[in-house]
């Protein structure tokens, strides 16, 4: 049995007496809180009340967030299970349990994939959206095909086969694949692989031409795979193709990286993103038809056990339905909006002015980032500027900030960036922002191999006619104008001094060798920030004990270090009520007598990624509110460069609290942890307001500002 599955009657025995809060059965297991954080998803997709194609982009999500939790989670647990481990920090289970487990409940949500894609097919249909099977097709449509076929797709593709002459082809990660079974006329059945061309040489979904008017508003779409099956004629002819199966593979993602006296730690990233396109195999997923000797070839071949291979029932590589998305019918989608611009933020000139004697807080999507852009592009042009620092986390593709950033360069200006290139998944497009910068004259630094820079910090530095000032904007989420349309982020700007100087302090630990005994006001971790917020619980433990009005109130993404939960759950104890919006994992178990009742877990997934931190203690009426980068994991308070800052601005501190409230307040999308592991989705009670919270922020977007 799992932690995951403890009977309630079992966690509720327990009592504060004889309570070690190192008890194993006080904390969910990391991988399978994940797998329910993808469950939660997947039921958006199911919502029928959900426009459609934004249910296709929950299905896509899915399929991106699965591949992704086996290319980087699964490798360790394996090794850990084939080499004999016996327990591990995540829970108290074994690795081969947790694999088991973890196989159980994936498989339970490629049940739902398929039920969910066969729904949606239906609903798409009666929305002029078709996804055709070729074989169903009028012979005058197939031939269309059929020629797209010969121009389009027949000359990149590569037919490899298997046998005593020929070695088992590599089979690259993520890519849909064909396994073929031919046979030749003397009746000798051969194997064959065919890989399907990925989606930047040709589009998983082919539309088919119309040539009538009438059905050109009409989507009519056959899935590539389809149409390279329905014409393997033309790849082997003379030859019998008796039964073509459906696989993909999935590899492992993390790398090593080794930086020597001879190698920089750009071109190790390079060197390590080459190994992650041969990393060892971690999931091998097969179309539901493939017979057991196919599977077994494949498996013996890939070097994959029994418990990393799962049979689908929905297409493979949900995330290409994307594309289905990108369809674009406006009445299919959400209704859209226009963020919030403040008054205020008009120019350089009026944001320093502002900010020199008042912070200035900014919730996105809500409110617009373009603020944000244009403080970073006066500030290039402006005479008055003379340096730029800010750090990189995961940049958009064509990024007017580094745009921004050259030009201040160019026109003189000190420039320095701290550039994260072991962003996961954003290597490749990091390494490239690098050069361009580095070939601009900016000061571009890496930071430490051992240590993420998740930090998100841009300073200013201007002079005035008083001698030099520092505004800094402090944020959430990443400089990425993309992301900021959705991702639900809070970015602060800010001239106070005492946070100024922290950020130059940081910024100078990164970029050079300064050695930091402390900071005025900023929470940095690997060296501080886990420290501080201990200390702050513990202080509203004292708070309660004295007083009896002790209240945590946290918004973050994910809540799994141990010693943070086990700080909660004395608070807990003392009598601290705590409430806690918790986007993806938690570990912590709430609702167990004598340990967490006082505690409340809840998580919304809706139309925005909750991506904001908010820390709120209400330390006897002396409200203190800290934003920022990290969450509550091992990794963030031990591995990275984050921060969290106090919201020292009154009418700010207060508009961070009430955009807390309204969060823990929705009973529409928000969803309670249950102390069996189960999400129950909340209801509005009798009487009560009915509160989606991402629709009641974008309605009254501009509030917090105090100008609505």
């Amino acid at each position: 049995m799992t932690d995951s599955e403890l009977p309630e009657t079992e966690c509720c025995a327990m009592n504060a007496d004889n309570i070690s809060l190192d008890d194993p059965q006080l904390y969910f297991n990391r991988e399978l809180s994940w797998l329910k954080f993808n469950k939660r998803i997947l039921e958006e997709a199911e919502d029928p009340t959900q426009p459609l194609l934004e249910r296709v982009k929950f299905l896509a999500i899915c399929g991106n967030n699965m591949d992704e939790f086996f290319m980087s989670r699964i490798s360790t647990l394996r090794h850990q299970a084939e080499n004999g481990a016996l327990n591990i920090s995540s829970g108290a289970t074994t690795p081969y349990e947790q694999l088991e487990a973890i196989r159980e409940e994936v498989c339970r949500l490629n049940t739902g994939y398929f039920e969910v894609w066969n729904d949606l097919k239906v609903q798409l249909a009666q929305n002029g959206i078709y996804i055709h099977k070729i074989a169903d097709l009028s012979a005058e449509r197939q031939a269309q095909l059929r020629e797209f076929f010969e121009n389009n797709v027949y000359p990149i593709l590569t037919p490899l086969s298997f046998d005593s002459n020929h070695p088992f082809p590599f089979v690259s990660g993520g890519f849909i694949n064909l396994a073929i079974v031919v046979s030749d006329k003397s009746g000798n059945s051969k194997f064959t692989r065919v890989k399907v061309p990925g989606k930047n040489l040709v589009e998983r979904f082919i539309r088919i031409e119309e040539k009538s008017a009438e059905k050109a508003a009409e989507f009519h779409l056959v899935m590539v795979e389809d149409l390279i099956m329905s014409n393997l004629d033309l790849l082997f002819p003379g030859m019998v193709i008796e039964k073509v199966y459906q696989f993909r593979v999935m590899r492992d993602a993390e790398f090593e990286i080794e930086v020597d006296e001879t190698t920089d730690i750009l071109t190790a990233v390079e060197e390590g993103l080459e190994s992650r396109f041969v990393g060892e195999p971690v999931r091998l997923e097969v179309s539901e038809n493939t017979p057991d000797n196919i599977i077994e070839l494949l498996a013996w071949n890939l070097k994959l056990p029994k418990y990393l291979i799962y049979k689908s029932q929905a297409p493979l590589a949900l995330n290409d339905f994307w594309q289905i998305h990108g369809i674009r019918r406006a009445e299919l989608m959400d209704t859209p909006f226009q963020p919030y611009t403040p008054r205020a933020l008009t120019d350089l000139a009026s944001i320093v002015s502002k900010a020199t004697y008042k912070d200035i807080m900014l919730y996105h999507p809500y409110d617009s980032f373009q603020p944000v852009v244009d403080l970073i592009r006066k500030a290039a042009e402006d005479p008055n500027v003379m340096a730029i620092k800010i750090t990189f986390y995961r940049v958009d593709a064509h990024s007017p900030l580094i745009d921004a950033l050259v030009e201040a360069r160019r026109s003189g200006k000190a420039v320095a960036v701290v550039l994260e290139l072991k962003a996961k998944f954003d290597e490749t497009n990091n390494i490239s922002w690098a050069r361009r910068l580095e070939q601009a004259g900016v000061h571009v630094v890496y930071g430490p191999v051992g240590l993420k820079i998740h930090a998100k910090l841009c300073m200013i530095v201007y002079k005035t006619r008083n001698g030099i000032k520092r505004i800094c904007h402090l944020s959430s989420g990443n400089y990425n104008t993309q992301t900021a349309k959705i991702y639900g982020d809070i970015g602060y700007i800010t001239c106070n001094p005492d946070i100024a100087s922290d950020v130059s302090k940081l910024f100078n630990s990164l970029t050079g060798y300064c050695v930091n005994d402390g900071y005025k006001k900023l929470l940095v971790s690997p060296d501080y920030l886990r420290s501080g917020m201990m200390e702050r619980i513990e202080r509203e433990i004292k708070r309660q004990r004295e007083h009896g009005d002790g209240y945590l109130g946290f918004k973050l993404n994910a809540l799994v270090d141990r010693g943070i939960i086990r700080a909660l759950y004395r608070a807990s104890m003392a009598g601290v009520k705590i409430d806690l919006n918790v986007r993806g994992m938690c570990c912590l178990r709430p609702g167990i007598p004598g340990v967490s009742e006082n505690i409340r877990v809840i998580s919304i997934v809706s139309r925005f990624l909750e991506h904001a931190r908010i820390y709120y203690f209400r330390n006897g009426g002396e409200e203190e509110v800290l934003l920022g980068s990290s969450d509550m994991m091992p990794r963030n308070l031990d591995r990275r460069v984050e921060e969290l800052f106090p919201v020292e601005d009154e009418q700010c501190r207060k508009a961070a609290i009430e955009i807390l409230k309204i969060h823990l307040a929705d009973n529409v999308k928000a969803r309670e942890l249950q102390p069996n592991g189960e999400w129950v989705k909340r209801q509005p009670q009798a009487g009560e307001e009915r509160i989606d919270s991402q629709v009641w922020l974008a309605e009254h977007r501009g509030v917090w500002h105090g100008e609505n």
